[in-house]
């Protein structure tokens, strides 16, 4: 059974930082492209930012220059770092996989920045 399991959110104040961690479990992660989405109230799921299998990286237009995604294959575990975190930041952050043709996503963690 597939699962992804995200942790590291929480509150934190405009101007801080944060790192949230997305676990997979059933998948082999080398072989898997991995991306954060959030999703505001009210608002649409975006892009925060991917990995490729082969490293490179592509961040979305709200967050570049504020936010780092890697992901360590030993671990299975996909990692992503904003900082700058405005109040506009505050959303569920999603962990999203493309492995085998399929695609697979976390439950959720919540990161509300304060002002």
């Amino acid at each position: 059974q597939v699962q992804l399991v995200e942790s590291g959110g929480g509150l934190v104040q405009a101007g801080g930082s944060l790192r949230l961690s997305c676990e997979a479990f059933g998948i082999t992660f080398s072989l898997a492209a991995s991306t954060w989405y959030r999703q505001a109230p009210g608002q649409q799921r975006e892009l925060v930012a991917m990995v490729f299998t082969t490293g490179s990286t592509h961040y979305g237009d709200s967050v570049k220059g504020r936010c780092t995604i890697s992901k360590d294959n030993a671990k299975s575990t996909a990692y992503l770092q904003p900082s700058s975190l405005k109040p506009e930041d505050t959303a569920v952050y999603y962990c999203h996989a493309t492995f085998a043709g399929n695609v697979y996503w976390g439950q959720g963690t919540q990161v509300t920045v304060s002002s």
